[in-house]
């Protein structure tokens, strides 16, 4: 199975993009649970900080709370809670046939979940086309997986979670121990590079995020900003960090002008600048390596 899969693309890539939809599966309950554990984490440690803080003799019981993380409890419907089961849980197909809605009381299914599953496919089956078999296509889907449930969560919650955040970071250093890999593939790269990559990456948002507030007294952007973009730079080299920040400030710029245009809202409107920067860390890991060498290329001397 593996050498048909280092010959024969067509079959990597129909391989992949099975993964990627199954990982979408699983990437549509961490992006829909994972902030709500937060949520829950964070209002369990001001419950316990009130009851420190009381001035009472006797000692508060503490709420029992059902547990809730990424595998309990099992998935059901929103509106009914009725079990989904596993034939009700094939990606994209299950939603086609269920025509979008759930099989015990008929409420509508949210479009996201195939949306999310199709476009972790699609984006896993590109980077098997663009990388080929070998380690840094393990590399380039992990980047790829993480980089969809960041996105995601920032546009639904405008929130980079530590959870997924530094994990990435710590991950893209310690995949570049073993690289760069022989074929000049764009991950993973070398060890001077990524961390490098990743101090430049946060100081650079963290400096912009600072003299911004002094210049306006408002707050351009979040911390999990400044983390994402150092784990971009731990992943994609130090030499990706101007690219990616340019695209992602121009499609951003471009984006919110188009929504508060559409909108009818105010400047001061919060748009979350997460999505962007893995889109355009994503674009960079396709294509970065190619578009940088023929920008620097118009300059080169000719002969």
């Amino acid at each position: 199975m593996i050498h048909a899969l280092s010959t024969l693309p067509l079959l990597l890539v129909a391989s992949c993009l099975v993964l990627g939809l199954l990982v979408g599966s699983f990437l549509n309950v961490v992006i829909y649970r994972l902030p709500i554990m937060l949520e829950r984490e964070w209002r369990e440690q001001c419950e316990e900080l009130g009851r420190a803080g009381a001035a009472t003799g006797a000692q508060a019981t503490p709420e029992v709370r059902e547990p809730f993380n990424l595998l309990v409890p099992r998935s059901a419907c929103r509106a009914c809670r009725a079990p989904i089961t596993a034939l009700q849980n094939i990606p994209i197909v299950s939603y086609c046939v269920l025509r979008g809605r759930c099989a015990a009381c008929g409420a509508r299914i949210g479009v996201r979940y195939p949306l999310v599953e199709g476009l972790t496919g699609v984006l896993s089956a590109l980077v098997a086309w663009q990388l080929g078999f070998g380690w840094p296509l393990l590399a380039g889907l992990t980047l790829t997986w993480f980089l969809v449930a960041l996105a995601c969560i920032d546009i639904d919650h405008q929130l980079l979670p530590d959870q997924l955040t530094l994990p990435l970071l710590w991950l893209g250093v310690l995949v570049s121990l073993w690289g760069p890999q022989p074929g000049g593939a764009p991950v993973p790269v070398d060890l001077r590079s990524s961390v490098i990559g990743a101090v430049a990456g946060y100081l650079s948002l963290w400096s912009v995020y600072h003299l911004f507030r002094l210049a306006t007294g408002k707050e351009g952007m979040g911390y999990g900003d400044f983390k994402l973009f150092a784990a971009l730079g731990a992943w994609l080299g130090w030499q990706m960090l101007l690219p990616i920040v340019l695209a992602a400030a121009a499609v951003g710029a471009a984006v919110g002008l188009v929504i508060l245009s559409a909108k009818k809202k105010d400047r001061g409107t919060p748009i979350p600048f997460g999505p962007f920067l893995a889109a355009a860390g994503w674009i960079m890991l396709m294509f970065g390596h190619a578009l940088v060498a023929r920008y620097l290329g118009l300059y080169a001397p000719r002969p």
